[in-house]
């Protein structure tokens, strides 16, 4: 059913004639995130984008009012079709909510309105002298939407999810209310944690419209290590032996040289290693220089007894933005032959064992699916490919792509559930994964997370069929 004239009108009034879309052309942009399947593509009704907190509340109003299902919206970038609109419903865009609120240097936070983009954020951090952890990758992502998926990133080891740095939100409910979670305090045992309920909630339970973020003195110094391995299995095994001795990386990458083929021909440089078949790359950080060549002196011994190749170490800034761009670009130097990117998750000591069984699968379906990710945290990110690959190329389409990614999907995430772990680590469930959270977390979790949306959103509303369908 179209969306009725009477809500076009009150809509216009909120947000102003230029922010309010309803031609197909302005609006397609808002009919899908960055998954690549078109299966979730859907064109909103209308794309209202507020510009401020109390519009964001008087559209949900209007929405609840007359029954009109809502997508709000952030960057766009998330890999789960979480941000899609549902059949009939709008789009509640919040770029246009990007200002920073407050920077309080001598509590450590910064709140700032839920669109705002992440390298904005990061810049306004810097300029505090101050560090805020999490990097989930596209600094393009909002503010927002990292905190409605609670994603995740590199630095996820030693510094948590961006989950850990939240610690105020403002939320607008189903209703149209607005309301206050948290604040700049860092202890609380004040009822139940309504604040955490709307991290990792994707929209489903309330759009988040401010978010008070804890900040950390910034490190004194960074190093880059690339450390390569005759295998995978050797390099992740080679990550227990770190941590057991007391050392905590910000990030700890592994991936196959099979897969760094594909940045060498992009960029036209190698990757440092090219001995063995894998290499782990670490990213130390901490107070002082002496501290890092200390650890990286002791990652030095460890690796050796557990079988690393070589230790590459880079101590400049740009050789360090080299090597991660070379790991950050896999995702872009894919996307072309991409159908689906993985995020799952899987206690550390499974990530060996969960890889076996990825090449296993490559040969059994006769499909490529190049494999990298957070050795450090479990998080593996395999992608699905309609195209086969060949040293570093992406080649010629494979017959009868579809059917055999979806038998890949479906095995691979019950290898995880057998492993003990999730089907995501950082990129949500949207609708893209909710048929398959009931099989890997089980009947009751589901049952009680229906009863939550019910509760909180009992129109059903707020990006209804993301995360389960009620």
């Amino acid at each position: 059913m179209p969306i009725p004239a009477e809500w076009i009108k009150k809509a216009r009034k909120i947000v102003g004639e230029p922010y309010l879309y309803t031609e197909v052309a302005d609006m397609e942009k808002y009919a899908h995130d960055e998954l690549a399947l078109d299966t979730f593509t859907t064109m909103p009704e209308a794309v209202a984008r507020p510009g401020s907190e109390d519009e964001v509340a008087s559209m949900v109003g209007l929405c609840s009012e007359m029954d009109i299902p809502l997508a709000a919206r952030g960057g766009g970038t998330g890999l789960a079709a979480g941000c899609v609109p549902p059949p009939g419903g709008i789009v509640l865009s919040l770029e246009r909510l990007n200002r920073a609120i407050d920077a309080d240097e001598m509590n450590h936070t910064i709140t700032v309105q839920a669109g705002m983009p992440l390298h904005d954020l990061y810049e306004h951090v810097e300029g505090m002298n101050l560090f805020f952890p999490p990097h989930p990758g596209d600094e393009g992502a909002f503010i927002g939407g990292a905190v409605a998926a609670n994603a995740g990133g590199t630095r996820a080891v030693k510094y948590g999810t961006v989950r850990r740095f939240v610690l105020g939100l403002q939320v607008v409910l189903a209703d149209g209310r607005t309301v206050e979670l948290g604040g700049k305090f860092i202890k609380s045992s004040s009822g139940y944690n309504l604040l955490n309920l709307m991290i990792g909630s994707e929209g489903t339970l309330g759009i988040i419209t401010r978010v008070t973020l804890a900040l950390l003195p910034a490190p004194g110094f960074n190093l880059t290590l690339v450390v390569p391995f005759s295998s995978v299995g050797d390099a992740v095994d080679a990550v227990p032996l770190i941590l057991k001795r007391g050392i905590i990386p910000s990030a700890v990458e592994f991936v196959e040289h099979s897969v760094l083929r594909c940045a060498e021909r992009l960029l036209g440089r190698s990757w440092p290693a090219q001995a063995g078949e894998a290499s782990l790359m670490i990213i130390l950080d901490g107070r002082t220089k002496e501290e890092g060549m200390d650890q990286a002196e002791k990652i030095a011994e460890i690796v050796e007894v557990g079988g690393g190749l070589d230790v590459l170490v880079a101590e400049r800034r740009d050789r360090q933005a080299e090597i991660l761009e070379m790991r950050s670009i896999l995702y872009e130097v894919l996307k072309p032959a991409t159908v689906d990117v993985l995020d799952i998750c899987v206690p550390r000591s499974e990530i060996a064992g969960h890889v076996h069984f990825i090449h296993e699968l490559e040969e059994r379906l006769n499909i490529p699916l190049p494999t990298f990710g957070h050795a450090a945290d479990g998080n593996v990110h395999t992608h699905l490919l309609r195209c086969a690959l060949e040293d570093g190329a992406v080649g010629s389409e494979i017959p009868g792509w579809e059917a055999k990614l979806d038998q890949a999907r479906t095995e691979l995430f019950r290898d995880a559930s057998r492993r003990g772990g999730v089907i995501s680590g950082e990129h949500g469930i949207g609708l893209a994964k909710r048929s398959y959270l009931c099989e890997t977390l089980g009947e009751v979790n589901v049952d009680l997370m229906k009863k939550i949306k019910t509760a909180l959103d009992p129109k059903g509303i707020l990006n209804p069929g993301k995360i389960v369908d009620v």
